[in-house]
Order: C-alpha cells, then structure tokens, then sequence
C-alpha cells in the first residue's frame, strides 16, 4: 500500500510542489476525460444514443465539438505555463549543469503539448514524473507497492533472458575463434604477454629470490634442505670413486661422511646463492637468449590451452544460462503457503 512520510514531506520542502502536482494532475485528469468524451462523441452510436435521450445536449455540445481543438488550446496554454514556471525555477535553483538541459530531460511534456490523438497521450508521462519526484524525496516508497514488485519483477525477468542470450552469443562466437587453434595464442603472446614481459620477468626474480631466502631459512627451508641432503648422499654413494674409501681402514667410513656433508653443503649453499642472486635482467636475458631457439614440434600444450579455455567457456555459457529468475519465481510461491503467489 502507497503511503505518504510526512515527516520527509516536511524535511523536503515539496509541499507546495506536491500541491501544484495534486492541482496539475486534476486539470490533466480532465482534460484527458474530456478528450475522451469527445472522441466518443464523434461516433455514430453514442451520437444517435445522445440524439434520442439528451437532444438538448446536442444542440449545446456541438459547438464545442466542432472548435474543440480551441478548447484543448486552454489546456495546452496552462500545461505550457506550467512548464515555463518549472523550467524557471530549476534554472535559479540550478537543478542541471546547463539551463537548457531541463526540455531535453522533460521531453515529453513538450510533445504532450502537440494537439494531435497520439501526443497527447504523452501527457499521462506527468504522473510518473510526480511519482519518481516523490520517490526520490522519499515521500512515497514505490518499492513496497504490489505494481511496483510487478512491472519491477517481469523488467527483470525481460533483462535477463535478454542479457543472457546476448552473453551465449558472444560466448559461442570467442570459442569459434579459439577453435582457430594456435595464432590466437601466438596473438596471445604477441599482444598480451610480450608487452608485460618486464613486470612478469620481475615477478619471477622475486619468486625466486624468496625462494632462496626460504632454503636458507631455518624454519621453513629445512623440507628443502633435507632432500638435498638426501639426494646428494645417495649420489655420493652411488659414486665407485668415493664408495671405494670405506676400504680404507679406520679413516674410510670418516672421509666419506665428511665428503658427503661437504658436498651437501657447498650444493644447497650454491643453489640458495643461485636463487637469490637471480634478477629480472637475468632472467630477461635467458628469456631473450636461452628460449630464443626454443622450437616445440609437438603442439599438445597449444591444444591442452585451447581445451581449457574453451571447457571454461563452456562452464560459463551454462552458468549464464539458468533462468534465476524461475528460481526466484517457486521461493516466493514456496514462501507464501496459501493463496496465490504475489509477484
């Protein structure tokens, strides 16, 4: 139910607004009706059904009928007032940027006032001016109004099946280009990576970098640490070279453990120097350099790529899709339990 805030009312000052909207509304009602009546009489039926009960009222009306476009000048002469006064006010209350914005943004008041059937339909727009007016001012809630939910609901229900094949569409076309195969993902490197190569290059180093200093943390690099040991004590092991010391009497077994941590040691320091001193230069030049002869004969990964790309492509066509608003629809039915669903 629309109920008026008469406290916002006060704090807003629209009063008098509201009583000039209330005066302009009734003129408008009238006129319309009147316009209305007169179509109707222009009829054969109502014209004979008025010639049989009311001929006074012919002989009285006719006149009127047949110069009715002075009588709706009347009209357009308090609507035009009305709107020069309005234009007036917004122009010293400077309500728009431009003081000629105010007829492009009422525009269809101007076309109201255009004598003809057709336009002056536009002057049933008013109301909902008055309407938006006072929503804006928070006088009336228009959003707790039962035709509000509806018109607001069905608007939504339109955008969506809209939106939504318009989002399928453009989907389905970008997998017909990704189906193309590998010169979009050599438009992909050419366009979009290369461009960016310093910020991933110095994305990198820094990876790297805080690798290295994780090895070389106590806390965290001992993981790191433990296979190196491992791994290097198993190829020392296996070396014929330094398995033959343990036939050394006395000393054998001693050398080769210490041989072994050694080693251990001088390859885990060597590998947290290396990840450490890696810069986004370094890493340029090898980029640059190193992967400048890289040519892959297998185009597996090109397709793996492209496979990924289009099953998320795929993933989200059917997101987009579901009717969420069908969803929507059976919560509020399943909310009400008896009588009909209010939408």
């Amino acid at each position: 139910m629309l109920r008026i805030n008469r406290e916002n009312l006060r704090n807003s000052h629209e009063t008098p607004w509201l009583i000039l909207d209330l005066v302009m509304l009734g003129i408008l009602f009238i006129n319309l009706a009147w316009l209305i009546f007169d179509a109707l009489y222009a009829t054969d039926f109502v014209y004979g059904l008025l010639g049989t009960y009311f001929p006074a009222f012919l002989s009285t009306y006719d006149p009127i009928h047949n110069n009715f476009l002075l009588v709706d000048l009347v009209f357009i002469a308090i609507f035009f007032t009305e709107f020069c006064f309005r234009w007036i006010v917004a122009i010293v209350r400077k309500e728009h940027l431009r003081w000629y914005f105010f007829p492009f943004l009422h525009w269809y008041d101007i076309v109201g006032l255009i004598p003809t059937g057709p336009t002056r339909l536009f002057r049933f727009l008013r109301i909902f001016s008055i309407l938006h007016r006072l929503h804006k001012f928070e006088i009336i809630d228009l959003n707790q109004t039962a035709v509000f939910r509806f018109f607001a609901f069905y608007y939504d229900v339109f955008v969506e099946e809209l939106s939504d094949r318009i989002v399928v569409k453009v989907l389905s076309d970008a997998q017909k280009d990704i189906s193309a195969g590998s010169p979009l993902l050599d438009d992909i490197n050419a366009q979009v990576l290369a461009p960016r190569r310093p910020v991933i290059t110095q994305w990198m180093a820094g990876v790297i970098n805080h690798l290295g200093q994780s090895i070389q943390s106590e806390e965290h690099g001992e993981v790191i640490r433990e296979h190196v040991r491992k791994s290097v004590g198993k190829a020392v092991r296996s070396n014929a070279q330094v398995s033959s010391l343990h036939y050394l009497p006395v000393i054998g077994r001693a050398i080769e453990n210490t041989l072994e941590e050694s080693v251990t040691d001088i390859v885990t320091t060597s590998l947290v120097n290396l990840l450490s001193d890696l810069d986004a230069e370094r890493i340029d030049h090898f980029i640059s350099v190193g992967m400048h002869d890289y040519t892959p004969t297998a185009d597996a990964l090109d397709k793996e790529v492209l496979n990924v790309v289009n099953e998320c492509l795929e993933l989200v066509k059917a997101h987009v899709a579901q009717q969420r608003w069908k969803s929507h629809l059976t919560e509020k039915e399943s909310a009400i339990p008896t009588g009909k669903p209010e939408i």
